[in-house]
């Protein structure tokens, strides 16, 4: 378990199911409105499930930056195993609830505790994979909250099968179970070489030190749009494109549903694996390997974009979800392997961190641009048009992203 060639893949296959529990206890509840609000009526309202859905959104996007800054001064194995202990606890407790009210609470707390770990887990990854296999052990870790996402929409399958409390009490229970396999098998690796301090004195980082230093950095702004201009059109795929495959294909949603998740999942599963195995290979010819193959996938979205938008029968809407997944699958493999191309491993949770909140509030604000845009029959036309922000971030991504260093750290900081 120790071996130096084999334990950072280790950490890659433990941490897959982390994510994918992340990201499925997450879903779950967005399928599971019919089946519980027999027992709790006040989730007969729509707007009162928005809210539900809404507090974890936001406690969530906030929480990121700070998670990131938690995450770079603690230890992230302990991080890591208490944050899904937490939120799988959090999920445990749901089948217990009774009223809207016990449901927001633990909505919210779930919000807290699932956004301490994708900046903990991503460092530590990076961390264990430099230079050679960076961007591939990304990649398959991202395929775990792809599926974690496709599994968390059969949460109504199973409820309907025994009952929502039983769907929480199950997958709840996976997860506890789950972090304590990790405290037994999972470790840290320190990476923070510091120069050597006289007379053993301890010198005081500042907290926002991190901050500071980011937010200095033109290249982590454009890094930064480079991140969240995409997630317009990735969040925009993960909420609306079922009603998207229904209104153009003409389809129920009971297909729509399962058609739309289901491709997209698989094309991302695709491009993950491809972006993160052709930039680990580039970037040994190149320095710019790992932006080159992001702007690959961003530039596959664009057309994508506007077959999905425009489509109007199988082969154009399925044409445009497939090139999207892929695609973005090849962008979301290479983000944070190129952000270690401008940040130390000391910053780059919290750089994570920042990326994350931005992304979350992109896919607020788009999630309800587009409820208008459906509500006034331009969904279509609206989906589509996301694809001129996306050529932008791939413009500016191409001009200015241009990296020194394989992998950033605190020498090629100070030169």
């Amino acid at each position: 378990m120790t071996n130096k060639k084999i334990y950072p893949w280790v950490v890659v296959g433990l941490l897959w199911f982390v994510a994918l529990l992340n990201y499925m206890d997450r879903q779950m509840l967005s399928t599971m409105r019919e089946a519980m609000m027999i027992d709790i009526h006040e989730l007969e309202a729509a707007a009162n499930f928005g809210r539900l859905m809404a507090i974890f959104l936001w406690i969530y996007g906030l929480m990121s930056p700070v998670a990131g800054m938690i995450a770079d001064k603690l230890n992230r194995k302990w991080l890591i195993t208490g944050s899904l202990f937490v939120w799988s606890a959090v999920t445990f407790l749901m089948s217990y609830c009774t009223s809207f009210e016990q449901l927001y609470v633990l909505r919210a707390i779930m919000g807290i505790s699932e956004a301490l770990y994708i900046p903990a887990g991503l460092a530590l990854i990076a961390d264990f994979h430099e230079g050679k296999t960076r961007s591939l052990a990304v990649g398959i870790h991202m395929t775990g909250l792809y599926v974690g996402q496709a599994l968390g929409g059969f949460g109504a399958t199973i409820a309907g099968g025994y009952s929502w409390q039983s769907t929480f009490h199950f997958f709840g229970l996976i997860g506890i179970i789950y972090s304590l396999i990790l405290i037994a098998f999972l470790r840290e690796k320190k990476t923070h070489s510091l120069a050597p301090i006289p007379n053993n004195k301890k010198i005081k980082v500042p907290v926002f030190k991190g901050l500071i230093v980011l937010l200095s950095n033109i290249s982590f702004w454009v890094i930064l749009l480079y991140f969240a201009t995409p997630s317009l059109p990735g969040w925009a795929t993960k909420n609306w494109l079922p009603t998207l495959f229904a209104g153009s294909l003409d389809i129920p949603m009971e297909q729509a549903g399962p058609l739309s998740t289901i491709t997209i999942a698989a094309a991302s599963f695709i491009g993950v694996i491809f972006g993160g195995i052709l930039s680990d290979r580039w970037v040994q010819r190149n320095l710019r390997g790992r932006v080159y193959t992001g702007a690959i996938g961003l530039a596959l979205t664009i057309p994508a974009l506007f077959l999905l938008g425009f489509g109007e029968n199988i082969v154009s809407v399925l044409g445009g979800a497939i090139f999207f997944g892929v695609g973005f699958g090849m962008f979301d493999a290479n983000n944070m392997p190129i952000l270690c191309q401008f940040v130390p491993p000391r910053y780059r949770a919290t750089g994570y961190g920042l990326m994350n909140m931005t992304g979350v509030f992109a896919g607020a604000f788009i999630t309800n641009i587009l409820g208008k845009s459906t509500d006034a029959g331009n969904l279509g036309r609206d989906f589509a048009m996301l694809a001129v922000g996306v050529a932008v971030a791939l413009v500016l991504q191409l001009i200015f992203l241009r990296p020194k260093t394989i992998n950033m750290n605190d020498d090629n900081l100070q030169t």
